[in-house]
């Protein structure tokens, strides 16, 4: 009867140290959730506020009209320029990016091309710091005359995202195994009909990855944005730094703009969100 009380006892303390866990574990979680997610909600909420509920105290939490002035403003003090030229500059950037990773993904990952050295000399590249960029392609662009153009950013932003897009293909290829590929040869395919027809839709989920971290540094990016444009081209993040100004700051339509600023990557998350778990754990686990 002793030693039956005595695991009792062992049971129920184990269950209590459980819900202590879990109970620990939300708390922590919902810490985080309202870290993180409380300037998103603020944002929002600014984005509705009119001139003087900015300085209210106690501050509003929540506005009883949901007027779209602030947009409106926003909108035509640059913000939809500054839009376009992001999305343009984006959606060009990434294109490019991710079809050149996946052939110099490819080549790396499959045939070893240049060997361990290339492939750390393309990581290696992640390493140093944008800024060291930003000089000798500001002289490359003035002299090929081609700064305040589209062509400047895509091009930069060509050649800081394209090392981590390939690092991450060639992962990607390298968790695949060749066998599949084998296969297809075996059955008549070109090796290029093999990487079409095989390799590249079961990489999807890594391919989509790639894109998506490759668009979202585009679509944020300021320093290349602010060194190589001046008025044809504005992108999205100078815009929102003329709305903070010497004399003030335009709190409603910096709020609005960048609640537009934030839409994108959300959008993209939840079309995404299937290949992106799965690219995320891609090869994680192995058979």
């Amino acid at each position: 009867m002793g030693m039956n009380d005595k695991k009792l006892k062992e049971f129920r303390q184990r269950e209590r140290r459980k819900k202590l866990n879990h109970w620990f574990q939300n708390l922590l979680l919902t810490f985080f959730v309202l870290l993180f997610g409380f300037p998103i909600y603020w944002i929002f909420i600014g984005a509705f506020k009119e001139g003087g509920e900015f300085f209210s105290y106690p501050p509003i939490f929540w506005v009883s009209h949901f007027k779209f002035d602030n947009f409106i403003r926003a909108l035509s003090l640059g913000g939809s320029k500054g839009t376009l030229d992001s999305l343009i500059v984006a959606c060009i950037g990434t294109v490019l990016v991710v079809i050149l990773a996946l052939f110099a993904g490819y080549g790396l990952g499959r045939f070893k091309f240049g060997g361990p050295n290339l492939s750390f000399f393309v990581l290696s590249l992640l390493f140093a710091p944008p800024i060291i960029a930003v000089l000798p392609l500001f002289f490359i662009f003035k002299y090929l005359r081609i700064i305040d153009t589209y062509l400047a950013l895509i091009w930069s932003y060509l050649l800081i995202n394209l090392p981590f897009a390939i690092w991450l293909i060639k992962g990607f290829i390298e968790d695949l195994p060749e066998e599949i590929e084998s296969a297809a040869l075996v059955d008549g395919y070109s090796r290029f009909g093999a990487f079409r027809k095989v390799t590249f839709p079961l990489i999807i989920p890594g391919v989509v990855v790639s894109a998506l971290f490759v668009f979202v540094f585009a679509w944020n990016e300021f320093l290349f944005a602010l060194m190589f444009t001046r008025s044809n081209v504005r992108t999205l993040p100078i815009v929102l730094s003329e709305l903070i100004g010497g004399h003030g700051i335009q709190w409603g339509e910096l709020s609005a703009l960048s609640l537009i600023a934030i839409i994108p990557g959300v959008i993209l998350v939840v079309f995404f969100q299937k290949y992106l778990v799965r690219g995320l754990t891609f090869g994680a686990v192995k058979g």
